[in-house]
């Protein structure tokens, strides 16, 4: 009990263990939902859901995912201007959606069966607030991750998940057709309005009262952070929202778009065990950035201890798992979950080298590491589908990760050890190595 006190007491701990106790009550429920949707709804259904809410998630995320970055480097110091930044990341990221979604549904002809139903202007409507409240939702766990609030994320989305369910189980019988649609998205827009409530009327006074010393950021300052995470937060898209997209509009059986998604939904849920520790390090670094090197090291050692026995576990019950959602995904699905689970091991590496870089700041190196992964990530997954079927996306992220790891390794080792160099750096020889050179020559400071 002592021990757990001292972790809930230390504002890194916390944040980082309720985002992953999030990723795995999310996780249960999520699988729980799944194997429901795999066992009530037809594979055909299915397959289109599963490629609409692919699709949904890769355009909230255009706008979504460049203000988490920003919401979590800022927040902790904006003082008096915290409820005005939320509010003005609200409003942009709603307004793009709805220009980004629009181009995409005049298209959906193009994209495959899987998307055809999404011409109706009807369900275009419909798609589009989706996305709307989509890219709100997601915000929101950066809101109260960035106020060290993440204990709320993990309430908030155990009780959507649940929600999903129940809702799930009632659409069966009556909605058929658009009973996976409902269940997702009525449940998000009941919990928008009252997470916000929250916010708004308690930690934001908190958070302003405990903050307001602190001098908050500029515009230019934001601005400058926004131009480089922007980039790298689209590459980052790229790599996880978009190939389940791509892949469907590759393929022409709709059931092995389901087969497929349901691997890639697993797989992705052991991702953010280091992605989530990751936002925790980034918002601890932007409140003390003379620790950076000590918190770097100590989320790293806490994410091995969480992710490799979880990945070798997750391997190991690929086949008996993803049977629960019925033979055909676990004779398709399950060789390419042990693949996506042995890519999280080198993705680790990355993802907290990433973490750090954004509490310095130092967005334009995010974004040329966030862009070779997603350039090798996207090449390799058109390249080995093609030529080797689904299991070729599987591979594509294995070798990916292990390139990007090894390439970044060198720099991770000098911030792990920021604290301890010597003031006489030896020479850079790697490539990622040079280019951080160059963003810290060209911001005026020193490594």
């Amino acid at each position: 009990m002592q021990g757990l006190r001292r972790q809930w007491a230390d504002p890194l701990s916390r944040n980082g263990y309720a985002l992953i106790a999030n990723t795995g009550a999310t996780g249960v429920s999520g699988l729980v939902y799944w194997v429901l949707v795999a066992r009530l709804y037809p594979t055909e259904v299915v397959g289109r859901a599963t490629a609409a809410y692919a699709a949904m998630n890769l355009l909230a995320g255009f706008t979504a995912l460049n203000f988490n970055g920003a919401l979590t480097r800022f927040l902790p110091q904006a003082g008096r201007h915290t409820s005005k930044l939320i509010k003005h990341s609200y409003l942009i990221s709603a307004v793009a959606s709805v220009l980004i979604t629009i181009p995409f549904l005049l298209t959906s002809q193009l994209w495959g069966p899987s998307y055809s139903e999404l011409a109706n202007p009807i369900t275009g409507l419909f798609f589009i607030g989706c996305v709307v409240c989509w890219a709100i939702f997601t915000l929101q766990d950066s809101v109260l991750a960035g106020m060290r609030s993440a204990h709320w994320v993990l309430l908030e989305n155990t009780v959507f998940g649940i929600a999903k369910v129940v809702l799930l189980i009632l659409f069966a019988s009556h909605f058929v057709h658009i009973g996976i649609y409902l269940s997702w998205m009525v449940p998000c827009v009941l919990t928008v309005p009252l997470i916000n409530s929250l916010i708004f009327s308690r930690l934001v006074p908190r958070h302003t009262a405990a903050t307001i010393e602190v001098e908050p950021p500029t515009n230019r300052q934001i601005g400058r952070f926004l131009a480089g995470d922007y980039s790298g937060a689209m590459f980052l898209l790229a790599t996880s929202n978009l190939v389940p997209v791509l892949v469907a509009a590759m393929i022409s059986d709709v059931k092995n778009t389901a087969y497929f998604y349901m691997a890639w939904l697993v797989g992705g849920i052991l991702d953010l065990v280091a992605v989530n520790m990751a936002i925790s390090l980034t918002v601890e670094g932007s409140f003390d950035a003379a620790s950076l090197a000590h918190h770097c090291r100590r989320a790293l050692q806490k994410i091995g201890l969480l992710i490799v026995p979880a990945a070798g576990l997750i391997a190991l019950l690929a086949p008996w798992g993803l049977g629960l959602f019925g033979p055909g995904y676990a004779k398709v699905g399950a060789p390419i979950l042990q693949l996506l689970a042995l890519a999280t091991l080198p993705k680790t590496l990355t993802e907290v080298y990433l973490g750090a870089l954004r509490a310095q700041s130092r967005t334009r190196l995010v974004a040329i590491v966030q862009g070779i992964r997603a350039v090798l990530m996207l090449g390799l997954t058109v390249w080995l589908v093609e030529t080797m079927g689904l299991i070729g996306a599987g591979i594509a992220a294995v070798i990916t990760q292990v390139v990007v790891a090894v390439m970044i390794s060198p720099a991770l080792w000098r911030v792990l050890h920021g604290d301890r160099a010597p003031a006489a750096e030896p020479a850079i020889d790697t490539a990622v190595a040079a280019a951080d050179a160059g963003v810290i020559a060209a911001e005026g400071s020193t490594p």
